[in-house]
């Protein structure tokens, strides 16, 4: 088999190992709760110290893979993400499995950044859509599979296995890019954008740590101001920072083209809604409703299956219709999907979700195909690598800000809701925020085993009326920004703003020179998507 298609391989395995990781972990946060004894705001790290970390280090990974070499940074990355995903596995603590995500998302952003910039190099012609639709199968289906697979590994091994199963992959990729792949770089690619990369992670960081402090101490806690401030400062220097540098690697003139801003308002809306929420959507099956990991994932497959299904037919309809008709619609279909989730009482079962599985997975399936060539198709090849990576991290701090800020919520109305209820128990009341700390860390059974054999069947139905309360208020929450983005989406893309697209020939050669981060499509959830595009990449239709 000649090299390129061993690169194809490595590439695949990557993506499969990084794809897999993120769904996969969501359906064993309750099992590691219980295990490790962790708090609710610990739970809610051990997504974001990933998410966090790829979106901070994404575009510098890119910059740093064009000037030292793709090949030499895949391979840093394939070894990080191994290493952390052991960390992983072995962790006794919670402050250890959240630094090892972080790790995790260390190795992962230099994977995202280098993995398409090796397929670009290495393919041309009708190679490279065949190349790049296996490469969007692969996406796909570790997508779908994480549900089921984590579900599986969880309750057949233990949580820890969701992690070593990386191991393995790691290896072998490691071994193919060693014996196989071939090296590449930029011929003139710049330093990196050390200040912006700087202050952008310290502003996302300030921010999180912010907002999931204030949904374990309120809002009104010193240090939860205090970390607003700091990062609306540092936010606003990254800002500064990056109309002053020579090369940033965030070029903030992009946001004036409205095509390119209602892509990135997009993903951020795709992800800051819906796939925040599947951490919160887990939690209640299995420590509301008392699913296994494995019956709470067949349940969630629901929603990832459909998105699979749609997203095949959307890839296609992408290269006819506008995408502002696939990326709009699409989202405003996750925000009812959302709003249809919400209704929950003390006595709803999971089949209450089953609706708004169907229309939010769907919605999700019409937005992932074209979000990316949204965003590269407006830019010339040169930047796109920049592009597809801004959107891309959008994507990731949605996730990252999403996650943090519905655990505020939900903490507050949940406290707020049995307050409310227990107050007219003389044994309960007053207990309202204590019995909600224990309900968020995992604990609902301990508390009313401990109550007055009185009083436990008054609490138990409280706890389940107080628990659905709360996760109500994060469906319309989730579900309102999903539909605004949507909006924003449907008015902001523009046919006009979408630049003529050059050559195949010109594509290859903007790979081989490109700048800051050197994937193309990086974020590319179809085959229809990575395909060449027309002269009228939006689709068939001049207008939009």
């Amino acid at each position: 088999m000649e090299r390129k298609w061993w690169t194809l391989v490595a590439v695949c395995s990557a993506t499969f190992m990084l794809l897999l990781d993120i769904t996969i972990v969501v359906v064993a946060l309750p099992d590691i709760q219980r295990v490790l004894h962790t708090s609710f705001g610990e739970v809610q790290w051990v997504v974001d110290a990933y998410a966090l970390t790829l979106a901070a280090l994404l575009l510098t990974a890119g910059s740093l893979a064009d000037r030292y070499g793709r090949r030499l940074l895949f391979l840093i990355g394939l070894g990080v993400f191994t290493a952390g995903s052991a960390l992983c596995a072995a962790a006794q603590t919670p402050t250890m499995l959240v630094a090892s995500r972080a790790l995790q998302g260390v190795g992962g952003a230099v994977l995202f950044a280098t993995s398409l910039a090796l397929l670009a190099m290495n393919f041309h012609g009708r190679e490279r859509g065949v190349a790049f639709g296996v490469w969007g199968a692969v996406t796909g289906i570790s997508t779908a599979l994480g549900p089921i697979l984590g579900g599986l590994i969880t309750s057949g091994v233990s949580w820890r296995g969701i992690f070593w199963v990386n191991l393995p992959i790691g290896a072998a990729a490691i071994a193919i890019t060693l014996w196989k792949v071939t090296e590449s770089r930029a011929p003139h690619a710049h330093r990196p954008d050390l200040p912006g990369f700087a202050t952008l992670t310290a502003g996302l960081v300030a921010l999180v740590y912010g907002l999931i402090r204030a949904s374990e101490q309120g809002w009104g806690d010193g240090g939860v101001l205090t970390c607003f401030v700091l990062a609306a400062v540092l936010l606003v220097a990254f800002i500064v920072v990056e109309t002053r540098v020579a090369h940033p690697m965030f070029d903030l003139s992009l946001l004036r083209i409205p095509t390119f801003l209602g892509g990135s308002v997009a993903a951020f809306a795709m992800n800051g809604s819906l796939f925040a929420m599947l951490l919160y959507l887990t939690v209640y099956l299995q420590n509301a409703l008392g699913y296994s990991a494995l019956q709470a994932g067949l349940r969630v497959l629901i929603l990832s299956a459909t998105a699979m299904v749609v997203s095949t037919v959307a890839g296609r309809a992408s290269t006819r219709l506008p995408v502002r008709w696939l990326i709009g619609p699409g989202l405003v279909l996750v925000g009812v999907g959302l709003l249809l989730m919400a209704g929950l009482d003390a006595d709803s079962g999971w089949t209450h979700l089953i609706p708004g599985f169907i229309v939010a997975g769907a919605g999700s399936g019409l937005v992932n195909p074209p979000l990316a060539s949204t965003a590269v198709g407006v830019v010339h090849p040169f930047r796109s690598g920049m592009a597809s990576g801004v959107n891309t991290t959008f994507r990731q701090v949605g996730i990252a800000v999403g996650t943090a800020a519905y655990g505020s919520i939900f903490a507050a109305q949940l406290a707020d809701g049995l307050g409310d209820r227990l107050a007219g128990v003389p044994e309960l009341a007053g207990r309202g925020e204590q019995i909600a700390d224990a309900v968020r860390g995992g604990g609902a059974g301990e508390v009313i085993g401990a109550a007055p054999a009185a009083v436990r069947g008054t609490l138990a139905e409280a706890i389940d009326a107080g628990f659905a309360g709360a996760l109500n208020d994060l469906f319309v929450t989730s579900g309102i920004l999903a539909i605004a983005g949507g909006v924003l989406a449907l008015v902001l893309i523009r046919a006009k703003d979408f630049a003529a697209v050059p050559q195949q020939a010109d594509l290859a050669g903007a790979g081989a020179t490109g700048a800051s981060p050197a994937a193309a499509n990086l974020a590319v959830a179809s085959p229809a998507a990575a395909r060449p595009a027309t002269a009228t990449p939006e689709g068939a239709s001049p207008t939009a």
